[in-house]
């Protein structure tokens, strides 16, 4: 049952648990304006406070148009059962993997509950949680604030750059200097995923001119690649598509291999096929890579 509150009333402590998405928050801001807040605000109650656990963009929505009460429920008097509680509703209202995560810390650091209590408490595997928990340990405190406040896509860092940190043995600090150099700049996934292969795998002007801000000049050589390249034959030009896509999905097969979404029985007959018939490939493919490089690096 929920009630109305004054918004000042409320403890926003948890703020910086959920991502901000300013687009979203922009439009919300737009339908508050003639509606009002329509959807409760959820907390927990603890000693006569109230903290907010869900409703961020509308408490800050309602702040801005100056809506000085709000719909509130509470869902429970105690934090860490209230947290379970809210990681338990509806797929319409789920948290993102990094707000999963970050509460999940909370579980166990400041709660002190167990990996095992905590999975059996949301009808969880122990490895759902476990992945969380490292999700975030493998984070600097720097990358960690950049993408909670919504300057850098949480998609392109699972699926781009978690894949290169697997590939150089884990270099966070090389990552930092990456998404320190694209946050904020308003790039598509694409542009990112782009400049991650220029800064990581590629020659060192582009590396610098990605630190230095030069963000379209690098996108520039990038996309001019296939054309700049000169002479390339049609079949040239193909093959570099096709080592560019292979790649890339390469990247993002290794990054979703870990996902514990991963359950079904039939995914995983199919899935034991196809991955036995790649093992059965990778020693005369990597053979014919090293070859390949070598003969690339000597034209």
């Amino acid at each position: 049952m929920s009630e109305i509150v004054e918004l000042r009333s409320l403890d926003l402590r948890y703020e910086g648990h959920r991502l901000r998405d300013d687009a979203r928050e922009a439009r919300m801001m737009a339908s508050m304006a003639e509606r009002g807040v329509e959807e409760p605000l959820a907390g927990v109650d603890v000693a006569g406070v109230r903290i907010l656990l869900d409703g961020f963009k509308r408490c800050r929505c309602a702040e801005k148009l100056e809506i000085a009460c709000v719909p509130y429920v509470s869902l429970g008097e105690e934090e860490a059962t209230a947290i379970l509680s809210l990681m338990r509703v509806s797929t319409d209202k789920a948290l993102g993997i990094l707000e999963q995560a970050r509460f999940l810390v909370d579980l166990l650091a400041v709660h002190g509950m167990s990996v095992a209590e905590v999975a059996q408490r949301l009808s969880r595997s122990k490895g759902w949680v476990s992945m969380r928990q490292r999700l975030l340990e493998e984070m600097s405190p720097a990358i960690q604030e950049t993408l909670f406040r919504g300057a850098f896509p949480v998609y392109s860092y699972m699926y781009t750059l978690r894949p290169f940190m697997r590939m150089n043995g884990g270099a966070t600090e090389e990552v930092e200097r990456f998404v320190k150099a694209v946050a904020g700049r308003r790039l598509s996934v694409r542009d990112i995923e782009m400049l991650a292969h220029a800064y990581f795998g590629g020659p060192a002007t582009l590396r610098e001119a990605i630190e230095g801000g030069k963000l379209g000049w690098s996108l520039e050589q990038m996309k001019g690649m296939p054309e700049a390249c000169g002479g390339c034959s049609e079949f040239e030009r193909v093959l570099l598509q096709d080592l560019r896509r292979l790649q890339n999905s390469m990247q993002r097969v290794m990054a979703k291999c870990h996902d514990p979404c991963l359950k079904s029985r039939a995914f995983f007959a199919q899935a034991n096929l196809l991955s036995g018939g790649l093992l059965s490939l990778f020693p005369t493919f990597s053979q014919c890579m090293r070859k390949f490089y070598d003969r690339s690096g000597r034209a």
